[in-house]
C-alpha cells in the first residue's frame, strides 16, 4: 500500500481515541457520540436488526445502491460484510459505521469512509444510507458530522469526497448542507441499480470542516 497511516492524535470529543495502524482482529471498541445518534462499528449481533431495517427499506434504497444479491439479507452475507469491514479497519483502508439512536439504540442506518488513499492524497470516500422510517428527521445530519470529525481529527485525511446521482435531491441538500462544495460531474460514475449512472462530485477539504 502506497504511503503511510500517521498516528492520529487523541480526540477528546470521543473518548481519547487512538487508532493504531493495524488491528490484531477486528475493528476496536470505537464510538463516536453525538446528541441524539451514536456511531459504532458493525458486530455479529446486529444482523437481525439490520436485516429487518434493509428488507424494510429495499424500495427506499435499491434506486441508490449497487445492485442486490439474492442473498443480500442473509447471515452469511452480513458475515462476509463483517469480514471485509475488519479488513479494511486493520489496512487502513476503510472505517464503517453503524449508526444508531441515543433514546432507544435502535439501528437507523449506516456510514463509512471507504478507499482511503494515504501520502500525496490523504483522501477517503464517503458513503451512506438510512433506514426508511428513520429519513429526514436530522439523524443523518448528526451522523456525518461524526464522521467528518472522525475523518478530519481521527484519521488526519486532508479531503473527503462523495457522490451521488443528480436526480437524488436529498442527497444533494444534505452534503450540501453539511458543507460540501459541488466540483463536477462524472458520466457513467458508478454502477448503481444494475446501471452505469451519471453522478455529481461534491469533496470537503479539512481546513473547510468547523463543527457548530
Amino acid at each position: 500500500m502506497p504511503g503511510s497511516a500517521p498516528e492520529p492524535p487523541p480526540s477528546g470529543e470521543n473518548g481519547g481515541l487512538r487508532l493504531p495502524r493495524l488491528f490484531a482482529i477486528g475493528p476496536p471498541s470505537v464510538r463516536l457520540q453525538g446528541a441524539r445518534v451514536f456511531l459504532r462499528p458493525p458486530e455479529r449481533g446486529d444482523w437481525q436488526e439490520w436485516a429487518e431495517l434493509r428488507g424494510a427499506s429495499r424500495d427506499f434504497l435499491v434506486p441508490w445502491e449497487p445492485a442486490w444479491t439474492s442473498d443480500a439479507l442473509s447471515r452469511a452475507a452480513y458475515r462476509r460484510r463483517l469480514g471485509r469491514y475488519a479488513l479494511d479497519w486493520r489496512t487502513d483502508q476503510g472505517y464503517s459505521f453503524f449508526i444508531f439512536r441515543v433514546e432507544d439504540g435502535a439501528l437507523v442506518g449506516g456510514i463509512g469512509l471507504s478507499n482511503l488513499r494515504r501520502g500525496v492524497a490523504e483522501c477517503a470516500s464517503l458513503g451512506y444510507w438510512i433506514g426508511a422510517r428513520f429519513a429526514r428527521r436530522g439523524y443523518m445530519t448528526e451522523a456525518l458530522g461524526l464522521t467528518l470529525d472522525f475523518a478530519f481529527q481521527n484519521l488526519r485525511l486532508h479531503r473527503v469526497e462523495a457522490a451521488c446521482l443528480p436526480t437524488n435531491v436529498a442527497s444533494r441538500g444534505l452534503l450540501g448542507k453539511v458543507g460540501f462544495r459541488e466540483e463536477g460531474y462524472a458520466r457513467k460514475y458508478l454502477l448503481i441499480d444494475g446501471k452505469w449512472q451519471d453522478h455529481v462530485l461534491f469533496a470537503m477539504l479539512r481546513e473547510e470542516w468547523r463543527r457548530g
